[in-house]
């Protein structure tokens, strides 16, 4: 059985009284980065829970990080904000030199340094990873990198990035998974030294950006792991992804599902609760069953990858399931607020959108259900 981590539960949202829904709507409103709110969760050591004790993290496990940012959900924060330094943790983690780990994460851990950008995502390419692009051919002591990336979320608010680039031509490689390799990039050295960033406007204030890449410099010793083995070390990542991706939705959906409860026990309209027609009761009840059998899947998830198991299959129906819950109990949230539901002031609109995004990231549906159907079904490969 999974660890509820009922007293880090708590001590988030403490901290998520700090920042109500009007701090939320300002930034939303000026399409701003919410510093103070990832400041905060940094120095109370939340986005360091992963890492090892040895360099000043906490040394949780994965259910740890999965309850700090399904309560930050859960709270009317947004956990996208600094999510990602959670996930790409691990490849630092599992495939760094001993050096790199001595010399990044008890900055990482500390605040000095901040660890969000993950460059792997093209234009061209989607979520064909292994069609990438963007090159790194070494020279010397340092490897040169040309090509653009896409969807780099936190990237102007990022001093580290981890990016995937091509070390060996596509048509030299030995298996269509070989020639890809893991650069740890200083943004910080690189921005006007061959490295730009444009910020790309969305639906909902999430600081995503492109990257170019214009004969950047990287140093060799910046490489994580063996040359040409990094599409392994990024998808060794992506579980944990998806389940702290699937923890996030629980949290919008039960703050959906509480919003919609308590304005249907308190709106009243023809001398009586909204909430006494069953037409508004149905819709949050299917939604609050929706989101307990999602959530039994993360539990189910996590428990999996913490004890070592293979968890791929889990974390993949989790985070479908997950957002499937999430976008439910926002459907059922708005229609319940009727109008009102539009009016940022009641913040439903706002987690509307925000909650939308992850029924396409980090990883669309159909491709989830792909995964499913040939890996578990056993069906003909669909791509």
């Amino acid at each position: 059985m999974t660890a509820d981590h009922a007293d880090i539960r708590q001590q988030v949202a403490r901290l998520c009284a700090d920042f109500p829904g009007d701090y939320w709507r300002a930034k939303d409103k000026a399409r701003a980065y919410p510093g103070e709110f990832v400041e905060a969760l940094t120095r109370s050591g939340f986005l360091a829970a992963l890492i090892p004790e040895v360099f000043g993290g906490a040394g949780l496990p994965l259910s740890a990080a999965a309850a700090i940012l399904e309560e930050i959900q859960l709270q009317g924060c947004n956990g996208g904000a600094c999510h990602a330094q959670m996930y790409i943790m691990g490849t630092l983690l599992r495939h760094g030199s001993d050096e790199q780990k001595a010399e990044y994460l008890p900055k990482i851990a500390s605040g000095e340094l901040r660890l969000q950008a993950f460059g792997v995502t093209e234009p061209g390419s989607g979520t064909d990873t292994l069609s990438l692009k963007t090159t790194a051919k070494r020279d010397g002591d340092d490897y040169i990198v040309n090509g653009q990336k896409i969807w780099t979320s936190r990237a102007e608010h990022s001093d580290l990035m981890l990016l995937l680039a091509r070390t060996t031509p596509r048509e030299e490689a030995a298996k269509r998974t070989d020639g890809l390799s893991v650069l740890l990039v200083d943004m910080r050295a690189a921005i006007g030294n061959g490295l730009s960033i444009r910020p790309i406007d969305t639906m909902m204030n999430h600081a995503t950006t492109e990257i170019f890449f214009d004969d950047m410099r990287v140093p060799a010793a910046n490489l994580i792991g063996e040359e040409g083995q990094g599409f392994r070390y990024i998808l060794s990542g992506m579980n944990a992804e998806r389940i702290l991706i699937a923890a996030e939705c629980i949290g919008d959906a039960k703050w959906f599902i509480g919003r919609a409860t308590d304005y249907a026990r308190e709106r009243e309209v023809f001398g009586r609760p909204i909430g006494q027609n069953q037409g508004v009761q149905f819709p949050i009840a299917k939604a609050y069953a929706q989101m307990r059998a999602a959530e039994l899947m993360v539990r189910e998830a996590l428990a999996r990858y913490d004890a070592g198991d293979n968890a791929g299959a889990e974390a993949n129906m989790a985070k479908m399931l997950a957002a499937d819950a999430s976008w439910a109990a926002g459907e059922a949230c708005v229609q319940t607020f009727g109008g009102f539901g539009f009016a940022a002031e009641y913040d439903v609109e706002r987690k509307f959108r925000e909650t939308r995004l992850y029924q396409v990231a980090p990883i669309s549906t159909n491709l989830i259900l792909s995964y499913l159907a040939e890996h578990i079904l056993g069906l003909p490969r669909s791509y």
